[in-house]
């Protein structure tokens, strides 16, 4: 098997150039797959009926239908979580931030679904913290040990 000629858009690691294909003649954007096509081509001028079937349907208690219906017409409900403030000021480490959290919830002062959210945040922030000072405490290491073999 013979290696493709460089065409100047392969870097010397072996990737493509930002930019550039590895395949610049291939599919055009905005090209359909045909499967697709077809599929449009059957259903061209037919939209319109289909959809007051599905309709008909979902009105004589077809479930199936009545849900393609319902998606259409109502949108998905998204959480919109009110923002709140807890006073987490007083605590001094993410445990006692974390704790004030539970504290407004069970208060009744934020919603169960987001104290456990901030709580998580608090969580991801302390592995970033840990990580950050796993890093410091190894190049200190790193150093002293440069420092003791000169």
């Amino acid at each position: 098997m013979t290696k493709p000629e460089n065409t100047g858009a392969i870097q010397a690691d072996g990737r493509f150039r930002p930019g550039q294909s590895g395949n610049p003649k291939g599919k055009p954007k905005g090209a359909r797959n045909k499967a697709t096509l077809a599929a449009q081509a059957l259903l061209e001028g037919e939209a319109e009926g289909i959809a007051r079937k599905a309709v008909e349907l979902a009105k004589v208690g077809d479930v199936t239908a009545l849900r393609l219906c319902l998606e259409r017409v109502v949108p998905g409900l998204k959480s919109v979580a009110p923002c709140v403030a807890v006073d987490t000021q007083g605590a001094n480490s993410l445990t006692g931030q974390a704790r004030a959290l539970v504290e407004a919830a069970l208060a009744g002062e934020v919603a169960p679904d987001v104290a456990a959210q901030l709580v998580q945040a608090l969580g991801t922030t302390a592995r970033v913290e840990e990580v950050e000072s796993l890093r410091e405490r190894l190049e200190a290491l790193e150093r002293a040990m440069k420092g003791a073999k000169a």
